[in-house]
């Protein structure tokens, strides 16, 4: 099996977010099923993104900066 780029496991992030965001959870004759959850999605995606505009050499909006001393 190949190792994906970020970029792969990005799109592959963001599509499941959009799925989950289109049916969170699915109930039928009383079982519940969760295709994920949304905030580990969102988390994933950050470390992805962040990991993303490291490897192109552009700083993440995601970056926080440190205050300047004073």
């Amino acid at each position: 099996m190949a190792v994906k780029t970020t970029l792969e496991q990005l799109e592959e992030v963001q599509a499941a977010i959009t799925k989950v965001i289109a049916g969170q959870a699915v109930s039928i004759d009383g079982i519940s099923i969760t295709r994920a959850s949304l905030d580990k999605l969102h988390e994933r995606e950050e470390i992805l993104l962040n990991r993303y505009y490291r490897e192109q050499g552009t700083r993440s909006p995601f970056t926080r900066s440190k205050p300047l001393d004073t």
